[in-house]
C-alpha cells in the first residue's frame, strides 16, 4: 500500500493536535505520548487548534477530496502518513427507508459497507495508527465482536500482535472472523466487563497495551467521522433526530464533539440534532440513568439481548454520553427484543435493508419515538445500522424442490 493513500492530503504537519484533555476535570496531557484514562480514571479527548484548521483548510478543499474517511486529515490525530493504515475506509450512504419507517423522512447510514462489515472499522483504524505512531507493539480488548475483528485486521496489516477476549456466547461468525484475521482470541464464561477486567490485569502487570472502549483517546476520533460525514452528504445542515446503538457509546460521543468542532471551523451552524441513544430493555444502564437524572450509570446485571454489540452493562463514558443526550433535548430508549427482531425483518422484507441486530434496534426505537410523538413524521431522522446483517443468525429457509418430481407451479 502507498504510505499515502489519499494524495490530497497534507505529508508533513498533518494535523493540528494541540494536546488532550481529561473528559471530566478539562486536565491538560500531553500530545504525541502513549496515555490510557486520565488521572481521574476517565476518557481523554483530543484538542486541535481549530483556528489554524479553519485558515488552512478551506472547506471547498475538503470537498474536493476523495470521500474517504481520511479526507479529513486535519481533524484527525495521526501525524505522520507513514503511520496511516488503511483498508479502504469508504464514506457510507445514506439509504431512505420508504416502507418500514412508517412513512418518515427516515435515512439509514449503512456502517456494514466498511471494512471487516462494520462502524468498529472507524474507530479501530484510528486506534491502530496511533498505536503505530507511539511504538506500540503488542495490544489486548475485550469484544463483543465486531471491534476485535476489526482490532485483529488492521493490526495483522501492519504486525502489531493482538489478544482478544469475548463472552462465550458471542456469535460464532464474530469468533472465528477474529481468528481468522490474526488475532489469538478467548471466549470467556461472562460479559465484557468481565473480560475487560482480564484485559486490565494484564495491562497493569505490563502485558500489553489495554484497547478497552475509551481507555485509549484515539477510537472516539475515528468515530467522529461518522458526524463529519453525515454533515458533509446533508449539504452542511444537520438532521432533525440520531438514534444511535449505544453500547460503550464512543460513535454518539465522538458525533457530539465533531458537531462542535464543525461549528467552530464555521462550515455549520449552532443546530443540533437531537441525540436518541438506543439500548435493549434487557440491558439498558444508560436509559435507566437517563430517567433517574444521575450523571452515571449503575452496572446492569443480567445483562440479556440479541444485540450482543449493545450488551454492555457499564460504560466508562456513561456521563458523556448522557451529557450528549441531555444537551440536544434527546432521550435514552430502551427496546425488547421482539420490537428489534420485528424491526430488523420489516426492513429487509419491505425495504431490502439487511440490518444487524443493533441497527433493527436503532429502528424499533424510531417507531417508538413516533408513536410517542417525540419525533414527527417531517423530522428527518438518520439511524445508523451498524454492521452487515451477513454476520447474524438468519431464519431458516426449509423449502426444496425434486427436479425430477411433479411440480406444482400454483403452490410455487
Amino acid at each position: 500500500m502507498s504510505p499515502n493513500p489519499n494524495p490530497n492530503l497534507v505529508t508533513d504537519r498533518a494535523t493540528f493536535v494541540t494536546h488532550l484533555e481529561c473528559s471530566m476535570t478539562g486536565e491538560r496531557y500531553e500530545a504525541d505520548q502513549l496515555h490510557g484514562l486520565s488521572r481521574v480514571g476517565r476518557p481523554l479527548l483530543v484538542r486541535y487548534d481549530l483556528d489554524a484548521v479553519r485558515a488552512n483548510l478551506p472547506r471547498g478543499m475538503l470537498t474536493a477530496r476523495p470521500t474517504d474517511l481520511w479526507r479529513w486529515r486535519e481533524l484527525l490525530p495521526v501525524r505522520h502518513t507513514a503511520s496511516i493504515v488503511s483498508l479502504g475506509e469508504i464514506e457510507t450512504p445514506l439509504v431512505p427507508l420508504e416502507k418500514s419507517a412508517l412513512g418518515g423522512d427516515v435515512l439509514v447510514k449503512d456502517e456494514g459497507r466498511l471494512p471487516t462489515g462494520s462502524f468498529k472499522a472507524r474507530g479501530l483504524v484510528m486506534a491502530v495508527a496511533m498505536a503505530k505512531e507511539l511504538g506500540v507493539t503488542r495490544i489486548a480488548m475485550p469484544t463483543n465482536g465486531n471491534a476485535g475483528a476489526a482490532l485483529a485486521a488492521y493490526c495483522s496489516r501492519i504486525g502489531i500482535e493482538t489478544i482478544v477476549f469475548c463472552p462465550a456466547d458471542t456469535p460464532e461468525i464474530n469468533v472465528r472472523e477474529i481468528a481468522m484475521q490474526g488475532a489469538r482470541v478467548w471466549r470467556v464464561n461472562g460479559l465484557i466487563d468481565d473480560c475487560g477486567a482480564i484485559v486490565g490485569r494484564g495491562a497493569a502487570e505490563g502485558r500489553w497495551f489495554d484497547f478497552s472502549t475509551l481507555k485509549e483517546p484515539y477510537r472516539i476520533e475515528g468515530k467522529k467521522t461518522m458526524g463529519l460525514e453525515l454533515a458533509a452528504q446533508l449539504g452542511w445542515t444537520l438532521p432533525d433526530a440520531i438514534f444511535y446503538p449505544t453500547g460503550g457509546g464512543t460513535g454518539l460521543i465522538g458525533m457530539w464533539k465533531a458537531f462542535d468542532e464543525l461549528e467552530k471551523l464555521g462550515w455549520i451552524g449552532p443546530k443540533r440534532p437531537q441525540m436518541y441513544a438506543v439500548q435493549a430493555a434487557g440491558c439498558a444502564p444508560i436509559v435507566k440513568a437517563f430517567e433517574d437524572g444521575v450523571e452515571h450509570a449503575e452496572r446492569w446485571e443480567g445483562a440479556h439481548t440479541i444485540a450482543a454489540g449493545i450488551r454492555v452493562p457499564r460504560a466508562v463514558g456513561d456521563f458523556l454520553i448522557l451529557r450528549a443526550v441531555r444537551e440536544s433535548g434527546g432521550r435514552a430508549l430502551a427496546v425488547t427484543d421482539e420490537e428489534i427482531e420485528a424491526a430488523v425483518h420489516d426492513a429487509s422484507v419491505r425495504d431490502g435493508l439487511l440490518m444487524c441486530p443493533e441497527g433493527g434496534a436503532t429502528l424499533a426505537a424510531y417507531r417508538r419515538a413516533r408513536g410517542q410523538g417525540l419525533v414527527s413524521e417531517s423530522d428527518r431522522c438518520v439511524l445508523f445500522n451498524c454492521a452487515t446483517g451477513l454476520k447474524y443468525p438468519m431464519p431458516p429457509a426449509p423449502h426444496s424442490l425434486d427436479k425430477d418430481g411433479p411440480i406444482d407451479f400454483d403452490l410455487l
